[in-house]
C-alpha cells in the first residue's frame, strides 16, 4: 500500500507503540481461550490509536473487551460471499454488497464486545465485521490483505488513509539502494556466494549483490539436483552465460541417493536443505574459500520465513529448504545475506525490473527449490482408496493451511468429467469446510480404473519415479505454453501421486492456480478441451494411471501438496 511499517510482538507495550499512527493485529492458528495463545496489553485498545484487527486479531480484541468468542462447528477456509449490514462504515466505504471474502478461521465472535456494532456478516459468520468507531476499533474476521478478497485493497486504503492518515512513503522499486546498503553491511569485507537456481528470487537477489559489491566479490554455482525440471539446467547456463560468474554443478547423484527410500514430506525438505550445506562447504573448500572471506547468499522471501514458523508467533506450514537448521546455523553465526527476505513475490519483481531484468525471467512461474522431490509424493503402505458419503478417500496426504496453522490430511476425490470446474471450486471449499480431516479435494479426469479399484501403493523417491514426473510435466508445460494457458495462471504445479490400479501405479494431479503473492492462491478454470488433449497426452505413457484436476484454493490448500 506505500505506506512504512514495523512489525511487532503482539506482547509488545503501549509504550512502544505510542508512535504509530495505526495498529493492525494479524490473523493466526491460536484459540483466544486457550492460556498459551498469543495476547496483548488491553491499553493498546484504549490509548485512542486506530486499531484493525484481522481473523485472529478479531477474537483477540473481542477478548480483551467483553465479547463472546467461541469455537465454531463448522469451520470457513477459502471463499466467502460478505453481506453488508447496511450501518455506515468508514472501514468499509466502497466495499459493494455481497462480495467474495477469504476465510480461514473455525472459532468466530459469537457476540461483539459493549459499543460494537456488526457492519458485515457471512453466511456462516455473524460477525464478519464489527466497529466501534468513537474508540477507533475495527475488526473483521476475513483476510482483507490477500487478493482474492475483492475489496481488500479498499478496506486497507480506508483505514491506513482515512482512519489513521498514513502517506504513502515507501515503495519496492525504489528500495535498491537501501538494499545494497544493507548488502554492503551484513557482507562488510567478505565476499558473497551464491547457489542460484534461474527462478525469479535467486537471480534478483544475485544481481542486488552483484550492483552492490562488484563482480569482483560475488559468484554463483547452479547445483543440477537431478529434480529439476526438463530444459531447467539449459535455462539457467543461457540466463547467466553473459556474466561469466555462475558455473554449473552436477551433483543428482549426490541428492538423488541421499533421497533414495525417504517418504516424509518434512524429511525430504530437510535432507535437500543440507545437502545443499554440504555442497556449499565441499565447494568453498576446493576453491579455497576457508578463510572466514566468503559468506552464502540466498533468494529468501517473506512467505518462506512464515511458512517455515521462521516468527516467534508463527505456525510452521512446511520447512523451506533454505530454513533448515544448517543453515539456520549459518544466519545465527552471520554467515548468510538474504537481501530479499522482507518482500513479497510481487515486490521482487518489481525490483527486478527496476534492475532492468528481462520480462521472460521475471515473469516465469514460480518453482519451489527442492524441486521435483516435493511433488513426487510417497506412501508408507499399500492402502485401498474408500467409498465415502462426498466422494472417495484417498490415503495420500498433503499439506494444508487451516486457521492459518498446518494441516497433514488425505485428499477427498470425486468423479466428474468434464469438469465445469467454477461449479466444482465451490462445491470443494463447502466439502473441505464441513470434512474434519480433509484439505484438499481433487476431481477425476480420466482412468485406467474406476477409482473404488484403486489402491495407495508403498512407495518413495526412485529415478524411475522423477523421471516420470519430469516427462508428465515437460507434456503440461508443453501444452500450456502452446495454448497460451500457462499466462493465464501464476503457477502450475503437477503431482505424482502413488494411486493406481495393476502395474500403473502412479497418477498425476494438475494444479492450476493464480496469484500474486503465494500467500493465497485459487484453483483455476482449465477450458475441458484442452484439458481433454493434456489428458490424452498423459495417458498415453503407459505407467501413468490417472489424471486429476486439484480444486482447492488456498486456503485450506497449501499450492504444493508438500
Amino acid at each position: 500500500m506505500g505506506v512504512s511499517s514495523e512489525v511487532f510482538p503482539s506482547e509488545t507495550p503501549l509504550e512502544k507503540l505510542r508512535h504509530a499512527r495505526g495498529i493492525i493485529i494479524s490473523g493466526g492458528p491460536s484459540s483466544v481461550y486457550d492460556d498459551s495463545s498469543p495476547t496483548m496489553e488491553t491499553a493498546v485498545l484504549t490509548a485512542g490509536i486506530p486499531v484493525l484487527g484481522i481473523c485472529y486479531g478479531q477474537q483477540l480484541i473481542a477478548h480483551l473487551l467483553g465479547g463472546d468468542v467461541r469455537k465454531g462447528n463448522k469451520g470457513e477456509f477459502g471463499l466467502a460471499l460478505l453481506d453488508l449490514t447496511g450501518q455506515e462504515s468508514q472501514l468499509l466505504r466502497g466495499v459493494k454488497n455481497h462480495q467474495q471474502v477469504w476465510m480461514s478461521h473455525r472459532d468466530k465472535v459469537a457476540a461483539p464486545p459493549p459499543g460494537f456494532r456488526v457492519v458485515a456478516t457471512t453466511s456462516t459468520c455473524d460477525t464478519g465485521a464489527i466497529e466501534d468507531p468513537l474508540r477507533r476499533l475495527y475488526a473483521v474476521q476475513f483476510h482483507p490483505e490477500v487478493v482474492h478478497t475483492t475489496g481488500g485493497l479498499t478496506i486497507l486504503r480506508n483505514f491506513l488513509f482515512d482512519i489513521c492518515g498514513c502517506e504513502k512513503d515507501w515503495n519496492a522499486g525504489q528500495r535498491i539502494a537501501l538494499i545494497q546498503d544493507l548488502i554492503r553491511e551484513r557482507a562488510g569485507d567478505r565476499n558473497i556466494f551464491f547457489f542460484v537456481s534461474g527462478g525469479v528470487d535467486s537471480t534478483v537477489a544475485f544481481m542486488l549483490c552483484l550492483e552492490a559489491l562488484g563482480s569482483e566479490r560475488v559468484r554463483g554455482v547452479y547445483v543440477d539436483t537431478g529434480l529439476m525440471r526438463e530444459g531447467e539446467t539449459d535455462f539457467v547456463r543461457g540466463t547467466f552465460a553473459g556474466l561469466g560468474l555462475v558455473r554449473i554443478e552436477e551433483c543428482s547423484e549426490e541428492f538423488l541417493g541421499a533421497l533414495e527410500g525417504v517418504r516424509e514430506p518434512e524429511l525430504k525438505r530437510h535432507i535437500i536443505g543440507e545437502q545443499f550445506v554440504k555442497i556449499q562447504e565441499r565447494i568453498i573448500e576446493e576453491r579455497g574459500l576457508l578463510s572466514g572471506r566468503w559468506v552464502l547468499g540466498q533468494g529468501t522471501i517473506y512467505p518462506d520465513t512464515i511458512e517455515s514458523g521462521g516468527t516467534a508467533k508463527a505456525a510452521t506450514i512446511k520447512t523451506h529448504h533454505n530454513r533448515v537448521p544448517g543453515i539456520q546455523k549459518l544466519i545465527d553465526s552471520g554467515h548468510i545475506v538474504e537481501p530479499l527476505a522482507d518482500f513479497y513475490k510481487d515486490e521482487v519483481r518489481a525490483i527486478g525490473r527496476e534492475l532492468g531484468l528481462a520480462p521472460q525471467l521475471l515473469e516465469r512461474h514460480p518453482f519451489p527449490g527442492p524441486g521435483l522431490a516435493i511433488r513426487c509424493l510417497c506412501a508408507e503402505t499399500d492402502q485401498p482408496v474408500t467409498v465415502v458419503p462426498d466422494g472417495y478417500l484417498v490415503p495420500v496426504r498433503s499439506v494444508g493451511v487451516q486457521g492459518d496453522s498446518r494441516s497433514y490430511a488425505p485428499v477427498l476425490a470425486i468423479d466428474a468429467f468434464p469438469l465445469q470446474a467454477s461449479r466444482l471450486q465451490d462445491e470443494a471449499t463447502e466439502l473441505v469446510n464441513r470434512s474434519v480431516g480433509v484439505n484438499r479435494v481433487i476431481a477425476r479426469v480420466a482412468a485406467r480404473e474406476p477409482l473404488a479399484k484403486q489402491h495407495v501403493f508403498a512407495s518413495s523417491i526412485t529415478h524411475g519415479r522423477i523421471e516420470l514426473l519430469r516427462a508428465a510435466d515437460a507434456i503440461v508445460r508443453q501444452i500450456s505454453h502452446d495454448s497460451g494457458f500457462d499466462k493465464d495462471v501464476w503457477q502450475f504445479p503437477v503431482i505424482l501421486i502413488p494411486v493406481g490400479a495393476g502395474e500403473a501405479r502412479d497418477s498425476i494431479v494438475l494444479r492450476p492456480i493464480q496469484s500474486v503473492d503465494g500467500m493465497t492462491a485459487d484453483s483455476v478454470t482449465m477450458p475441458d478441451d484442452l484439458l481433454h488433449e493434456m489428458a490424452n497426452r498423459l495417458m498415453a505413457i503407459p505407467e501413468i494411471a490417472g489424471v486429476y484436476y486439484d480444486l482447492t484454493h488456498k486456503p485450506p490448500g497449501t499450492i504444493e501438496w508438500e
